[in-house]
């Protein structure tokens, strides 16, 4: 009896890898065997690198934060307090976009937090 081998499944298998691993370097792009070592390490790569996308966009706009609202004499984490003592529910990343965009918003805003604590 002849010898029955998938060829089919395990060519679009191999496939499936090169095609992932175009643009690597060398062997990695061109050799099977070490472009699904390359392959698998870049998708723990990419999966870390999601994580800490966010992470980094909430460093910056905790940092934004920060410096504009040092100008009003206040600092970021009794800014975040007061705007909680108030019932405002914006997030990091709308306040930061509000201090790139409309600076007189925020430059209002600041003033009915100081208006609010010296009642």
């Amino acid at each position: 009896m002849p010898r029955s081998v998938n060829s089919v499944a395990a060519k679009k298998k191999r496939k499936k890898i090169l095609k992932l691993a175009k643009g690597f370097y060398g062997a990695r792009s061109k050799l099977y065997t070490v472009a699904k070592n390359a392959v698998e390490k870049s998708m723990c790569y990419s999966y870390i690198g999601r994580k800490q996308k966010k992470r980094n966009f909430r460093k910056l706009w905790i940092i934004r934060i920060n410096t504009a609202v040092r100008k009003f004499g206040f600092n970021y984490s009794n800014f975040i307090k007061k705007l909680k003592n108030n019932n405002f529910k914006l997030n990091r990343k709308t306040i930061s976009n509000i201090l790139i965009n409309e600076y007189n918003i925020l430059n209002n805003l600041i003033k009915d937090l100081d208006d609010q604590l010296s009642i």
